[in-house]
């Protein structure tokens, strides 16, 4: 008896192992922690410094507080020499006040808009009163006194000499004015305590009747931490005090007057400075597509890394065409091809191949053929189904071959 040849058991098909491209939730932490964790640091770091500015700036110039940089110390020291103070907070209230009596002190005139600062300087204009402007830069400067100009570049020294005949400061002596510098082409004014030539506190007198505009370039003179250092108490005193009454004016957000836009469009209130940074932006953007796009020129030819079949390619090609049903461009294909080999078999130049008055008389008396049916073959309509495609095929392919047989 012939022993039976052992049995291979037949493998299990296993499934084939998952090739999804959709990354997974701990891909997507692994990719994006790095992210989350810089947005996270920035905004712990905008926290921090929104709550340590806010604590600092507490009472700034406020002559209610006594914090270091509140102005307290002076109010009380102008109430001595019987000087009232006032704080308001609304142009409404600081405009009304207007009187030959007052001094306005506006504590930071760059937080006004256009429409209150114009709304101010109309107010105090001809009004026999006195306006003193703490630290007002570009451009407000110009619109609450008219002819002054504020120079980019600060002081480097905080305590300067007067080097005026302003009486006030020649008094006073040496202060910290060193802040903003400014530049005026006003009539009359005293330019006190210069930084390289250029003023940190003008007077300005009014056009009209006894008022002046003075212009501080540093809030330091006012604030009590400073105010017992040279002469910052008796300069502070004798601009605050000329007249009876002080209106202490702290701009503030609860001000309706401060969201009245009047006729003013959309681009009016962003900005300048978002304008040309988005400006800046796009020209930047512009040049990296310069930069990144595709240099025109001729082409360059590239040996491929990796040698394909021609026959890869043909079917390549032929799926493609099947798969958007372009049997026109399939059979055209295979005419325009089978014309350009046909050409010089039977002594026509490649150039004219493809024009039916002169290949298909060569080809007629080569074959002995009738051309009207080598025009229905070569030139012909395209094909209406994949059968007729194949065929048309063959047929193009029986041509050649015939044309060839010597």
């Amino acid at each position: 008896m012939t022993p039976e040849a052992p049995t291979t058991p037949t493998p299990t098909p296993t499934a084939p192992p998952s090739t999804s491209a959709s990354p997974t939730v701990r891909q997507v932490w692994t990719r994006s922690r790095g992210v989350v964790l810089a947005l996270v640091i920035l905004l712990v770091a905008a926290v921090a410094i929104a709550v340590v500015r806010s604590g600092a700036q507490h009472g700034s110039l406020d002559p209610r507080s006594a914090d270091p940089t509140g102005s307290r110390a002076v109010a009380e020291l102008l109430a001595d020499r019987g000087v009232s103070t006032r704080v308001v907070t609304t142009v409404d209230e600081a405009s009304t006040a207007a009187d030959p009596d007052t001094t306005l002190l506006v504590a930071r005139p760059d937080l006004l808009t256009g429409r209150q600062q114009d709304r101010l300087h109309s107010a105090y204009r001809n009004s026999d009163a006195r306006t003193v402007l703490v630290a007002p830069g570009t451009p407000s400067v110009g619109t609450l006194a008219p002819g002054v100009d504020a120079d980019p570049a600060p002081s480097y020294d905080s305590t300067l000499s007067p080097s005026c005949a302003l009486p006030a400061a020649r008094r006073a002596g040496t202060a910290d004015t060193g802040g903003i510098r400014y530049e005026t082409d006003a009539p009359g004014a005293d330019t006190c305590y210069p930084s390289d030539g250029r003023p940190t506190l003008l007077r300005i007198p009014a056009s009209e009747g006894t008022g002046d505009t003075v212009v501080l370039g540093a809030p330091d003179i006012l604030q009590n931490e400073r105010l017992d250092e040279h002469g910052n108490a008796s300069l502070a005193l004798q601009l605050l005090g000329s007249r009876t009454h002080v209106v202490w004016y702290l701009p503030s957000l609860s001000d309706d007057s401060a969201t009245d836009t009047g006729d003013r469009s959309f681009l009016d209130l962003v900005p300048s400075g978002w304008l040309w940074g988005t400006l800046q932006l796009f020209i930047a953007a512009l040049l990296a597509a310069l930069w990144r796009a595709r240099r025109l020129g001729p082409l360059v030819p590239e040996r491929l890394p990796v040698a394909i079949r021609a026959s890869e390619t043909v079917e390549g090609r032929a799926r493609l065409y099947r798969k958007s049903n372009a049997r026109d461009r399939a059979a055209g294909a295979l005419r325009s091809t089978t014309r350009t080999r046909l050409a010089p078999l039977v002594g026509v130049s490649p150039a004219q191949a493809h024009t039916p008055e002169a290949l298909l008389p060569a080809l007629s008396a080569r074959l002995h053929q009738e051309g009207q049916a080598l025009h229905s073959l070569l030139f012909g309509p395209p094909p209406r189904d994949d059968a007729a495609l194949i065929a048309l095929a063959d047929q193009l392919d029986a041509l050649e071959r015939e044309v060839r047989r010597p």
